[in-house]
């Protein structure tokens, strides 16, 4: 009966936290859209000032704002499509699981090489035991 509970608890974590990253995932989606919605709207207002309003009409400098916004825009893109498949949590996990078996064969090596320098530890684990 204990282990049922255990068994329960931990498939209730794993679908919390398949949870938890689905909704940042969409979080990140729903700022990006904002972002896009808000570089259509903002690119607008800035040909309106600099064309119709003439703000600055000696310069096209709305060209360049616009410029500027898509390149960001483009780089939010990336973080969200590009980075997020390669850097995201599986990445992290698999960083992880590495550096963890890196330093459990460290360590195996390390008792090695005290078994083999003192031998004397060998009477103490059979007394241990």
């Amino acid at each position: 009966m204990l282990s049922k509970k255990k068994s329960q608890n931990t498939v209730d974590i794993e679908q919390h936290e398949l949870l938890e990253r689905a909704q940042k995932r969409v979080r990140q989606k729903k700022k990006l859209f904002s972002h896009f919605v808000m570089f259509l709207i903002g690119s607008v207002l800035l040909l309106l000032a600099n064309k119709i309003l003439k703000y600055g009409e000696v310069y096209d400098w709305s060209v360049w704002a616009i410029l500027f916004w898509a390149f960001l825009l483009i780089l939010h893109v990336f973080n969200v499509f590009v980075t997020h498949k390669f850097l995201g949590k599986d990445w992290e996990r698999m960083q992880r699981e590495k550096l963890v078996q890196k330093q459990k064969q460290r360590i195996s090596e390390i008792q090695k090489e005290i078994e083999t320098d003192f031998p004397i530890s060998n009477v103490n684990k059979k007394k241990d035991q």
